[in-house]
C-alpha cells in the first residue's frame, strides 16, 4: 500500500480536494444543492474505485450514498459508514485559509471536513481500490455514507429500515473518530450518546427601556443564567432528577484496563490554556470524557450584542443544552427528564420552553471480537504499538440504530487527533495519518 499510495499521491489529493471544496453543510438549507453535489461525487470516486454499483439514494433529507462489491456471498461482509456533511465554519476570521478552498502545508490537510469525516471516509475508498486493483479483495464490501451526521441522523434510520435487504453485513466499519496520539493508537471500544435540546426563556411582551424597568421586571438572560447555573452541584454532578439512574458504574479492572492509556494532566491544560480542571469528583479527566455523563451549555444568547451599547431589558433569552450520555442512557428518557425538571425550576416571573433538537444512544462493542482483534493486530503493524482500547466522548448517534437494526457491531477505527480541531477554524488532517489509515485499512481486510 505504501507504494501504491506514494505512485497515486497527486491524484488523491486531486480526487479528496474535490469533495473538501463542496460546502455540505447540512445544517443550512441553501446548501440543499451542495449535499446532492458532493453525495454525487462520492459515488462516481467509488465507481472509479471498482464498486459493482454506487449511486445516491434519495431519503427524507438528504441523499445517502450506497456502493457495493460482492466478491462471494460466503465471504465475510464489510459495510462502511461515513458522512460526507461538514459543521459550518464560522467563525470565518479565525481561519487562516479559505475553509472551502483546501491547502496542504505544514504536513497536513487543512479545510472543513479534512478529517471529519471526508478525509478519513475517503481513505476507505482508496484502500478498497488498492485491494480491488491488486486482486487482493476477499471480502464483499458495502458503502453507507449520509449527509445528516452533524445534525443527528434524523432520517438515516428510516432508511436503512427500508433498505435492510441490501445492507447485510458482519461488521460496520467506521472512521470517524480520534485516537489518543500518533504514538499511542486506540481503538474505541465505546461512545456516548446525545440528548440536545434548545431552552427559552420568555419576561416582559417586548424589550424594554432598562432605565424605565431595570429593578421592578426580571430579566430573562439573568434568570436564564441561575437557571442554568443549579444543573451542575460542587462536585461536577448533574442536578437533574433520575439523570444517573441508569449508569452503570465500571468496575475496578475495567477501569484500569482504561486507564493503561497514557495521558500528561500538564500537557492536557497546557494545550487547552487553563490553570485547572473542572469535573464530577471522584473519575479522572479520561473517565470524565469517556465513560461518565455531563451537561454543558453549547451557547447562549439575549438581548442586544451588537457594536456599542443598547440600554434594554431583553424579553427572551435562550440557550442550547447538550447532555453527553453513556450506555443504558436513553436519550429519550434523558431528554423528558430535563424538560420536566427545567419546567419544575422556572420562578413565576418568566415563561420557560423547552424543545428536543437531536439525540441518540452511545453503545459498546466487545473486544473480543475478531473484527476487534483484526483492527489491533492492523494498527499494531503500522505503528509498532498495540493498541489501547478507549471511550469516545463524542456521539455518532446513528452507530446504536445500526447496531439494533442490523444486528451487526460498530468497529471504530479512527485516525484523527485532538490537534485537528475538528468542529472548529483550522481544521486539518495530518498526512502521516492519512496515510498510516489507508495502511491500517487495507491490513484490516487481510487479517479480518
Amino acid at each position: 500500500m505504501k507504494k501504491y499510495i506514494e505512485d497515486n499521491r497527486e491524484r488523491f489529493f486531486e480526487e479528496l480536494f474535490s469533495l473538501l471544496r463542496i460546502p455540505s453543510i447540512s445544517a443550512r438549507k441553501e446548501h440543499k444543492a451542495d449535499m446532492v453535489l458532493c453525495a454525487e461525487r462520492l459515488a462516481e470516486l467509488l465507481m472509479e474505485a471498482g464498486a459493482d454499483e454506487a449511486y445516491a439514494s434519495p431519503s427524507k433529507g438528504n441523499p445517502v450514498v450506497y456502493g457495493c462489491k460482492m466478491v462471494d456471498p460466503s465471504l465475510k461482509t464489510v459495510l462502511v459508514y461515513g458522512h460526507y456533511d461538514v459543521q459550518p465554519p464560522e467563525p470565518l476570521e479565525k481561519w487562516h485559509s479559505d475553509p472551502f478552498e483546501p491547502e496542504i502545508h505544514d504536513g497536513a490537510i487543512w479545510g472543513r471536513g479534512a478529517n471529519d469525516d471526508k478525509g478519513q471516509l475517503f481513505m476507505h475508498i482508496k484502500a478498497f481500490e488498492f485491494l480491488v486493483r491488486s486482486d487482493q479483495l476477499k471480502h464483499n464490501v458495502k458503502f453507507m455514507f449520509e449527509g445528516e451526521e452533524e445534525i443527528g441522523s434524523p432520517n438515516l434510520p428510516d432508511w436503512i429500515r427500508e433498505h435492510k435487504d441490501i445492507l447485510g453485513a458482519d461488521v460496520c466499519l467506521v472512521s470517524d473518530t480520534t485516537m489518543i496520539s500518533d504514538k499511542v493508537p486506540s481503538i474505541n471500544c465505546g461512545m456516548r450518546g446525545l440528548a440536545y435540546l434548545e431552552v427559552k426563556v420568555t419576561g416582559p411582551n417586548k424589550d424594554l427601556h432598562s432605565g424605565h424597568y431595570g429593578g421592578a421586571v426580571a430579566n430573562p438572560i439573568t434568570v436564564l443564567c441561575e437557571m442554568i447555573a443549579t444543573l451542575i452541584d460542587k462536585d461536577g454532578r448533574v442536578t437533574v432528577p433520575g439523570f444517573y439512574d441508569k449508569v452503570v458504574e465500571l468496575s475496578a479492572e475495567d477501569r484500569a484496563m482504561l486507564a493503561r492509556a497514557p495521558f500528561d494532566l500538564e500537557e492536557y491544560k497546557s494545550f487547552l490554556d487553563v490553570k485547572e480542571l473542572r469535573g464530577e469528583k471522584g473519575y479522572t479527566p479520561l473517565e470524565r470524557t469517556g465513560i461518565r455523563p455531563c451537561l454543558d451549555v453549547c451557547g447562549i444568547w439575549g438581548g442586544y450584542t451588537g457594536e456599542g451599547a443598547k440600554t434594554v431589558l431583553p424579553s427572551e433569552a435562550h440557550a442550547k443544552i447538550s447532555m453527553r450520555l453513556v450506555p443504558n442512557q436513553l436519550s429519550s428518557e434523558i431528554t423528558e427528564l430535563f424538560a420536566k425538571h427545567f419546567l419544575s425550576i422556572a420562578p413565576d416571573y418568566v415563561k420557560v420552553e423547552v424543545t428536543p433538537c437531536e439525540g441518540g444512544d452511545g453503545f459498546l462493542i466487545p473486544i473480543t471480537s475478531d473484527a476487534y482483534k483484526a483492527a489491533s493486530r492492523a494498527m499494531g503493524e503500522v505503528y509498532g504499538v498495540e493498541p489501547v482500547p478507549s471511550r469516545g466522548g463524542g456521539s455518532i448517534a446513528v452507530l446504536a440504530e445500526v447496531q439494533k437494526i442490523l444486528g451487526i457491531d460498530p468497529l471504530l477505527m479512527g485516525f484523527g487527533l485532538e490537534r485537528d480541531t475538528i468542529h472548529s477554524p483550522n481544521e486539518s488532517y495530518l498526512l502521516s495519518q492519512f496515510y498510516a489509515g489507508m495502511e491500517s485499512i487495507v491490513l484490516f481486510y487481510r487479517y479480518y
